[in-house]
């Protein structure tokens, strides 16, 4: 299996946020779904062109595509807040993810130690506000089958893991199934096993598909 055909992890929300304060300073955590690196950047520039009063906009982003990751201090101590905010993301194993976190310096000093914790905080309840979801691979199949078999084809289909997305009332049924890619096999044998031969799938597409895990 390539990198590209592996599954992969993303935030389940295109958009979430949460914060917290420590010491007095306040930390907003906020995390987008993107998938290029222009869609990452305009998300920061947002973030320091909306949010200019505040007094650092760290950031981390990693894309699935070129493995491509990035990350900012802002002006914090170097080592303090994009590379814990990165550490995360990757922790999680997510990919075409966005996180800023956004400081309001409260007026007392947290140390090194105390910045370290409050970004990886402010990234671990951003992504905990957005969820995670699961991409996999499934394919897409058409199973054309008389109406006298069709109890006999639905019975099947549950334990190879196939899912019904619409169903075709014409001269026959012609079910359209979902299922995680690797199964066709199995399921055409236990098909022409319950129908005599006549009944097969087809293999029309094979895409990622999401599943919210968190």
């Amino acid at each position: 299996m390539t990198a590209e055909e592996k599954d992969y992890f993303i935030p389940f929300e295109a958009y979430a946020e949460d914060s917290f304060v420590e010491k007095r300073s306040k930390f907003i955590g906020r995390l987008w779904r993107v998938e290029t690196p222009e869609e990452a950047t305009a998300k920061i520039k947002e973030m320091r062109e909306t949010y200019w009063d505040a007094t650092h906009n760290c950031y981390a982003y990693i894309l699935r595509e070129g493995n491509l990751m990035r990350y900012s201090d802002d002006g914090e101590p170097q080592g303090t807040a994009g590379m814990p905010m990165l550490d995360v993301l990757r922790h999680e194993g997510l990919v075409n993810v966005c996180c800023v976190v956004t400081r309001y310096f409260g007026g007392i000093l947290l140390g090194t130690g105390g910045l370290v914790r409050a970004y990886t905080k402010g990234a671990q309840i951003a992504v905990a506000a957005a969820g995670i979801q699961q991409m996999s691979r499934f394919s897409t199949l058409l199973i054309a089958c008389p109406y006298n078999l069709l109890g006999v084809v639905q019975q099947v289909l549950p334990a190879h893991d196939c899912t019904i997305e619409d169903t075709d009332y014409g001269a026959d049924v012609t079910l359209t199934v979902i299922q995680p890619v690797g199964g066709l096999d199995a399921l055409n044998a236990a098909l022409a096993d319950a129908t005599a031969g006549t009944v097969y799938a087809e293999e029309m597409e094979v895409a990622f598909r999401g599943r919210r895990i968190r």
